[in-house]
C-alpha cells in the first residue's frame, strides 16, 4: 500500500512541468514501429517504490519485516532505463534497475527456542534493514495483434535479480542469548525464467494511451511477478508515461519474500 506523501505531490508537481516543457519541443515525423523496418526506442525513467518484505538470516537465527516505508526519504542512488529493438512484429526489449534505498525501517519477529518456545527476551523495536538491488530484464517478443486500438506482444525471457541486504538490530533484555546490538548481512542473486505480455490500448484519435505490462516466472526463486499499468501522452518524438509498477518476489525460504511497488516516470525516445 502507497503511503500518501509530499513526495508525491511532488511527482505530480515535476509530471506537469515535464508534460508543459514537451509540448513546446518542434515536432519531428512520427515514428511508425510496425512498418517492417527496424525500429529503436530508449526510455529513460525514474521509480520510486515503497518496500514491503520479511528476510530471514538464517545463520543468526533472525527474520525481519520491512516496509511500506517513505521511498524519497531512504533513496541514496537510482539508475533505470529500458530499450527496445523491433522489426516488424518481432522485439527485443530489456529493462535494468539499480536501487540504493538506504535504511528502512524494519522490525524483527519473535524469535524461538530449539523446542518451539518463545525466547524469555524483549526485542527492542530499534531495527533498521538497508537494501540495495540490480534487476535485470530481458525478454524476446512477438506481436499477437495491433491496430487503431492498440497491440498486444507476447514475451519471453529471464529476469536477474542481485540483492543486498543488512540488518542493524537494538536488542533488550536478550539474557545473553542474542546480542544487544548487532548487525548482520545478506546477499543473494536469483536467475528466472518469465512469460509476460505487454503493450498499449489507445483512445481514439487522440495522443493519449494506456501502456501495460504483466510477466510471471519462476526458477532460483520460487515465483516472481510484475506488474504495471498507467497513462501515456504521445509525441512526434516520442512518449511520456505515468504508471504504478510492482515487483515482487516469493523466495525457497520460508516466509521471505520482498515486494517493490510505486509510481514510475518515463520519456521513451524513438527513431
Amino acid at each position: 500500500m502507497i503511503q500518501t506523501t509530499p513526495a508525491l505531490s511532488a511527482l505530480a508537481q515535476a509530471t506537469a512541468l515535464c508534460v508543459g516543457s514537451l509540448i513546446a519541443i518542434p515536432a519531428v515525423a512520427e515514428v511508425d514501429s510496425f512498418d517492417g523496418n527496424w525500429r529503436f526506442s530508449v526510455t529513460p525513467y525514474l521509480w520510486l517504490p515503497n518496500v514491503n518484505g520479511n528476510l530471514d538470516y538464517a545463520s543468526r537465527g533472525l527474520s525481519t519485516e520491512i516496509g511500506p516505508n517513505d521511498y524519497l526519504s531512504n533513496l541514496q542512488f537510482a539508475l533505470m532505463l529500458s530499450g527496445e529493438a523491433r522489426k516488424g512484429p518481432w522485439s527485443v526489449v530489456t529493462d535494468i534497475i539499480y536501487l540504493d534505498l538506504g535504511n528502512q525501517d524494519s522490525r524483527i519477529r519473535p524469535v524461538s527456542g530449539a523446542r518451539g518456545e518463545p525466547l524469555p527476551i524483549s526485542l527492542n523495536q530499534q531495527a533498521e534493514t538497508s537494501l540495495s538491488a540490480t534487476v535485470w530484464t530481458l525478454a524476446g517478443g512477438y506481436t499477437l495483434s495491433h491496430g487503431d486500438w492498440g497491440n498486444v506482444d507476447l514475451l519471453a525471457g529471464f529476469r536477474y535479480l542481485g540483492l543486498d541486504t543488512e540488518l542493524t538490530w537494538q536488542l533488550a533484555g536478550s539474557d545473553g542469548r542474542l546480542d544487544r546490538t548487532g548487525k548482520v548481512s545478506s546477499n543473494r542473486e536469483q536467475w528466472d525464467g518469465i512469460l509476460g505480455v505487454k503493450g498499449q490500448v489507445l483512445f481514439g484519435d487522440t495522443r493519449w494511451f494506456m501502456p501495460y505490462y504483466l510477466d510471471v516466472g519462476t526458477g532460483s526463486s520460487n515465483w516472481t511477478w510484475q506488474a504495471a499499468l498507467g497513462a501515456g501522452y504521445r509525441f512526434d518524438w516520442g512518449d511520456i508515461t505515468l504508471a504504478l509498477r510492482s515487483l515482487s518476489y516469493e523466495f525457497d525460504e520460508d516466509n521471505t519474500d520482498i515486494r517493490f511497488t510505486g509510481p514510475v516516470l518515463g520519456a521513451t525516445f524513438r527513431w
